[in-house]
């Protein structure tokens, strides 16, 4: 396969040309205006960031993207698929709340915004792919009906996939509940029987008879359990979780192959922002300080090779001081030498499997030629 082209161009900006303009100028340069947006719904996939946390994008940035797909003809929309794990974005009102709060309104983007996978995240459309770990895909119904999809993404560290990049973006952040649960764990759900109430809402949603209610305390049989994720959905105290079950290895096989049904047979287009660049996924609650230097902004057409890109920009890039990254620097100085700032800030996770499956699937390349502008 041939070199890909990533183009990138740093934070510096000049009384002639401000960041907004200089992105709208990177996506230029990298051929967006090649893609025929004509009338056509384009899913514009951001996170908008878990209540709490500061680290995700801003939404001036998907302003940019949003205002560029109009020009182009094209009708934006920005997207997300609900959250498996309990928190601010777990159903599409508490999502679209959490989305308004951080400032990605129609009145701040210039375009509405949609949760892929519906109101309880049980909207999907079941994508073939028949890959080595996924058959078949479940993707947010909204997402998968869009003519065009682009990714936009806050390029960071993650503590399950050593870092979150476009393909995380794209694969996890794009499947639904159930997606998302086929890709952490083996697809069943447990009861957290301190937490149960027994109030039976699990029993009156599952259309195959797995939750039981006994001594008012819920419980699973996994047997009868297809991991469809609804009773994650309607517990109304939390009392119901995924179990994490899978390696890091094959979670990361799964975000790309998952990646690869949201793109195939479909112009694309992938932009990613290496800036606030914290430890940790901006699902979590709060944000640390950045481990790195702000480094710029990358766009291409191939998601492999713009993770690959971006995580090479980032391991040249000195290690910010007091933050976690410094402080596991410190403590193991001999595998510091490595020059995996994303290994060394989380050592249970690497990243490098996920870039690795993506290019045998198909997705993309790691070979490519970084174009400055």
């Amino acid at each position: 396969m041939e070199k890909a082209n990533v183009y990138f161009t740093d934070f510096k900006a000049t009384g002639h040309e401000n960041l907004l303009q200089k992105l709208h100028r990177l996506m230029k340069t990298a051929g967006f205006e090649t893609i025929d947006f004509t009338d056509k719904y384009t899913a514009i996939k951001i996170h908008f960031g878990e209540y709490g946390n500061l680290a995700f994008l801003r939404p001036n940035y998907a302003k940019v993207v949003v205002d560029y797909v109009k020009e182009l003809g094209g009708k934006p929309f920005l997207t997300d698929c609900n959250t498996l794990y309990v928190g601010s974005r777990k159903n599409a009102l508490d999502h679209l709340e959490t989305a308004y709060v951080n400032g990605f309104s129609p009145l701040q983007t210039g375009c509405h915004v949609l949760i892929g996978d519906g109101l309880k995240g049980t909207d999907e459309t079941i994508v073939p792919i028949d890959g080595e770990y996924v058959k078949e895909a479940k993707i947010g119904h909204a997402i998968m009906d869009a003519d065009i999809f682009i990714s936009l993404t806050h390029f960071k560290g993650h503590e399950m996939a050593g870092f979150g990049g476009a393909i995380k973006n794209i694969g996890m952040g794009c499947g639904s509940r159930a997606g998302k649960m086929e890709q952490h764990c083996d697809g069943k759900p447990s009861v957290d029987r301190e937490a149960c109430v027994g109030c039976g809402e699990c029993i009156r949603i599952c259309a195959h008879g797995a939750p039981t209610v006994t001594d008012r305390k819920a419980t699973i049989d996994h047997e009868k359990c297809v991991g469809c994720g609804r009773c994650l959905a309607v517990c109304p105290k939390d009392a119901i979780a995924a179990d994490f079950s899978d390696s890091v290895a094959v979670l990361n096989c799964k975000m790309a192959e998952y990646s690869l049904a949201v793109c195939k047979d479909r112009p694309c287009f992938h932009v990613s922002l290496i800036c606030d660049v914290s430890p940790n996924c901006d699902c979590h609650a709060e944000n640390d300080i950045p481990i790195i230097p702000n480094v710029g902004m990358l766009a291409s057409f191939d998601p492999v090779a713009l993770d690959q890109a971006c995580a090479d920009l980032c391991n040249k890039m000195p290690v910010t001081t007091g933050s976690i990254l410094d402080d596991h620097v410190k403590e193991h100085k001999e595998e510091a030498c490595s020059h995996d700032h994303f290994h060394m800030t989380h050592p249970d996770t690497e990243w490098r499997t996920c870039i690795a499956h993506a290019v045998k699937i198909g997705l993309g390349t790691n070979e490519y030629e970084l174009i400055r502008i």
